[in-house]
C-alpha cells in the first residue's frame, strides 16, 4: 500500500479477507442510516439526532470483538452497536419515531433503551450510571463462573462524573472483566478537553484505579478490533477491567440543533481527513480486498435494507394511550405468594433487630442468586451487626463489602438484574442514599416501564431520629421515594412485620426501598415465627381498635400513637400503613369510615410528607364521613438537630399529645 493512499496506517495482522469485508460493511451500515437519519430529521420525521459521524470504527470494531452474547452498554453515538447486533432496522426506527414497535412503546427516545435479546443495555441522559451497572453485569459472570466480559463507553466529557469514579474504582477492587471504552472526542458538548480536565490522556487514569490502560485510535476500525478482541480474550481468562482510550472526533454537533461553530475550521479539515469509513474503504480498494462493484453493491444492499426498514417503520401508528397499562407498566407484574406466619403454638420473642437479621438469611438460603453489598457487612457484620456471622455461612461472594460508592453499588445491584440475579444494597445511614439518588429514581424506577427490564433490588434504609446523632444520621428521607413510580416502599414497625416485610420484599422482582427505623433495633421485641413467612406488600393492618378517632400512621410513629392513647385513655383506631408506596387506600377508607376523626402522624418533616398526600385523598374520596378536618402531626420543617432538647422539640410526640386531645373533644 502507498503511505499516502489513506490517512491513516492500517494493519490487517492475520485478518481474513472474509472478516476484513465484514467489518466495512458493518462501519457502512451505521454511516449510511445516519445519513437518511439527518436527511428524515429535515423533514420533521425523526425530533431529534445524535451524531455518530466520525466515530463509527470504535462502536464497530468493539462490538464485533465480542461474542454475541457478551454484554455491552452503548451511549448516543454508538449505532454501530445496534447495527452490529443486528437488531431489527424496522424496530430501531420505530423506536427513533416513538412508534409502539420500537422497544419502549413510545416511552423513551433514541437509544435509551435495552435489548436482552441483543445483549445490549441502553443508556440513560445521565450518561454516568451505566458504567456501574456493566459492573453488575460482569459481576453475575464472575459469580456463575462465565468467561465473559462486558464492554461500556463513555465520552470524554461524561468521565467528569463521580458515576465514572465509583464505578472504575469497584471495578478495580472487585477485579470485574469489564472494558471501559473511553470516546475521547476532545468536546463535551462545547466544552472542550482543557476545560474538562487537567490531565494528559485518559490512559493516565487507568494507573490509579490499579488497571491497565491503553489507547487506540479511534478513527482505524482494525486497531480498535483487534485490540478489543485481544483484551476480551484475556479478560475472559484472567478477569480484570482495563481502560481503552479511542482518540476520535465528532464531526457533527452534540445533537444537530447544537451545530459546530464552536470547533475551530482548521480541527475540523484535520479530523475530515481521517474519516474512518473512507479511509478504511480506500485502503480496501487499493489492497484488491475490495472492488468498485462490490463497494455499490454492498452499498446498494444497505440502502434497500434501510428503506425497507423506514416503510415498516412508517406503516405503524404512533402509540394511542392506555392509562391502566401505562400505570401497570411501571412495575413488573408479580402475584406475591402469601406465605402465612404459622401458628402453632406462640412464636418466640425476638427484638427487630435479630427479626431483620433472620429474614435477610432465611431469603439467602431460600434464593442462592441472592448478593448482599454494603459497607462494611462481611466480616465487620455491618455497623448494626445485622449481618454479623454471614460471612461464614454464604461467604465474601455473595455477602460483599464495598467501597463508599452508593451509586456504583445502586448500579451494580441493576446489572446483578439484568442477568437474573437478586441484590440487596445496604446504606449504611439513609441518610447516606442522596449519594445513590439518582440510580434509584431514574435508573432502577424506570426501567421497567421504559424497555421490560426489572430491577430485583432491594435498598436497605436505616433511618429516623431519637438517639442525637444529628442532621446526617437522622433523617427520615422515605417521602422523597414514594414521589418516585416504580419503586415500593416497606416500613415496618414491629418485629413481625419486620421479617415478613423483608422477606416479601426480597421475593418481589420490583426494586423495594426497605426502612428500618434505628431506635427500635434494639428497644423493641415481639413474637416472630422461627419459620419463613412473609407480610404482603402493600396491605396496611391495625395495631389497635377503638371507636373514637383513627389515627394513620406507619414505623416509629405506630409506637408513638400507642403510648399517646394510652396515656390519655384514648379509644382509637391506629392504623399502621406498612407499606408507604402503593399505600392501602382501602384500609385508610374503612377506618375513616368507621370514626370519622382522622389524625394522620408521621416522624419525616411536614411539608411534603406522605401524611399530606394521605389526607387529600382523604379529603376527595370520605369527605361525607368525616366528622372533623383531618389532622397532621410531624416533625419540624427544620434539620435534625444535634442537642437532645432541640431533637425533642422536633420530633412530633408533644405536638401528637395535643392534637390527638383536640381532635377528641372536637
Amino acid at each position: 500500500m502507498s503511505p499516502v493512499a489513506t490517512a491513516l496506517q492500517f494493519d490487517r495482522q492475520d485478518l481474513s479477507n472474509e472478516t476484513l469485508l465484514h467489518l466495512y460493511q458493518h462501519l457502512l451500515r451505521p454511516r449510511l442510516i445516519e445519513e437518511k437519519m439527518l436527511i428524515l430529521l429535515r423533514q420533521g420525521k425523526v425530533s431529534k439526532w445524535f451524531s455518530g459521524i466520525g466515530q463509527e470504527a470504535i462502536s464497530v470494531g468493539s462490538t464485533l470483538a465480542l461474542d454475541a452474547d457478551e454484554y455491552i452498554l452503548p451511549l448516543h453515538r454508538n449505532l454501530g452497536v445496534f447495527t452490529g447486533r443486528e437488531v431489527p432496522l424496522g424496530r430501531l426506527f420505530a423506536q427513533w419515531q416513538g412508534k409502539r414497535t420500537g422497544y419502549t412503546k413510545g416511552r423513551d427516545r433514541s437509544f435509551h433503551f435495552g435489548t436482552n435479546e441483543h445483549h445490549i443495555v441502553g443508556m440513560i441522559s445521565h450518561l454516568g450510571p451505566q458504567l456501574a451497572v456493566a459492573g453488575g453485569i460482569a459481576l453475575a459472570d464472575l459469580l456463575d463462573k462465565r468467561p465473559k466480559v462486558t464492554l461500556t463507553y463513555s465520552g470524554d466529557g461524561g468521565a467528569s462524573e463521580g458515576d465514572f469514579h465509583e464505578a472504575l474504582n469497584v471495578a478495580a477492587v472487585w477485579q470485574l472483566p469489564v472494558i471501559f471504552m473511553i470516546e475521547n472526542n476532545g468536546y463535551g458538548l462545547s466544552t472542550p478537553s482543557n476545560e474538562q480536565f487537567r490531565f494528559k490522556s485518559f490512559v493516565d487514569k487507568g494507573p490509579a484505579y490499579g488497571m491497565e490502560a491503553v489507547q487506540v485510535d479511534g478513527n482505524n476500525v482494525l486497531e480498535v478490533y483487534t485490540t478489543v478482541k485481544r483484551l476480551a480474550e484475556d479478560l475472559r481468562q484472567n478477569p480484570r477491567p482495563v481502560l481503552v482510550e479511542a482518540l476520535t472526533f465528532r464531526m457533527r454537533g452534540h445533537e444537530e440543533a447544537s451545530g459546530t461553530k464552536y470547533v475551530p475550521q482548521s480541527l475540523m479539515e484535520e479530523w475530515a481527513a481521517k474519516d474512518p469509513v473512507e479511509n478504511y474503504e480506500k485502503w480496501l480498494l487499493a489492497e484488491g480486498i475490495l472492488t468498485e462493484t462490490a463497494k455499490h453493491g454492498i452499498r446498494e444492499k444497505i440502502k434497500a435494507a434501510i428503506e425497507a426498514g423506514l416503510q415498516e417503520a412508517d406503516a405503524e401508528p404512533m402509540p394511542t394511550a392506555d392509562v391502566q397499562e401505562e400505570i401497570a407498566d411501571m412495575y413488573q407484574p408479580f402475584d406475591a405468594p402469601i406465605t402465612a406466619a404459622p401458628k402453632d403454638g406462640p412464636a418466640p420473642e425476638k427484638r427487630f433487630i435479630d427479626a431483620i437479621s433472620e429474614g435477610m438469611k432465611q431469603s439467602m438460603e431460600r434464593y442462592p442468586e441472592l448478593v448482599l453489598m454494603g459497607q462494611d457487612i462481611a466480616d465487620y457484620g455491618g455497623v448494626f451487626k445485622i449481618t454479623e456471622g454471614f460471612v461464614a455461612e454464604f461467604g465474601k461472594t455473595r455477602v460483599r463489602n464495598t467501597p463508599l460508592c452508593e451509586s456504583a453499588i445502586v448500579g451494580i445491584g441493576l446489572g446483578l438484574s439484568i442477568k437474573r440475579k437478586k441484590a440487596m444494597v445496604e446504606m449504611q445511614f439513609a441518610d447516606f442514599v442522596t449519594c445513590g439518588f439518582n440510580q434509584i429514581v431514574n435508573n432502577l424506577a424506570k426501567s421497567h416501564y421504559r424497555w421490560g427490564q426489572n430491577a430485583d433490588v432491594v435498598v436497605r434504609m436505616p433511618t429516623g431520629a431519637g438517639s442525637a446523632a444529628g442532621p446526617f444520621h437522622s433523617q427520615s428521607n422515605e417521602a422523597w421515594f414514594t414521589h418516585t413510580p416504580g419503586l415500593k416502599v416497606v416500613y415496618p414497625s414491629n418485629p413481625h412485620d419486620a421479617k415478613g416485610l423483608l422477606c416479601a420484599a426480597f421475593e418481589d422482582p420490583n426494586p423495594v426501598l426497605y426502612f428500618e427505623h434505628k431506635m427500635l433495633y434494639r428497644s423493641l421485641s415481639g413474637p416472630v415465627p422461627e419459620a419463613y413467612y412473609t407480610t404482603p406488600i402493600g396491605q396496611a393492618a391495625l395495631a389497635a381498635q377503638g371507636d373514637e378517632l383513627s389515627i394513620i400512621t406507619y414505623g416509629m410513629g405506630v409506637r408513638w400513637a400507642l403510648q399517646v392513647c394510652q396515656d390519655l385513655g384514648v379509644s382509637a383506631d391506629i392504623l399502621d400503613l406498612r407499606t408507604l408506596l402503593p399505600w392501602d387506600q382501602e384500609a385508610v377508607r374503612k377506618t375513616v369510615e368507621k370514626n370519622g376523626r382522622v389524625l394522620i402522624l408521621h416522624e419525616d418533616t411536614m411539608t411534603g410528607g406522605i401524611g399530606g398526600e394521605i389526607a387529600a385523598w382523604i379529603g376527595e374520596h370520605c369527605f361525607e364521613h368525616l366528622d372533623a378536618p383531618v389532622r397532621r402531626v410531624a416533625s419540624l420543617d427544620t434539620a435534625i438537630p444535634f442537642a437532645p432538647p432541640l431533637e425533642a422539640a422536633f420530633l412530633p410526640q408533644q405536638r401528637l399529645r395535643e392534637q390527638v386531645q383536640a381532635l377528641r373533644n372536637y
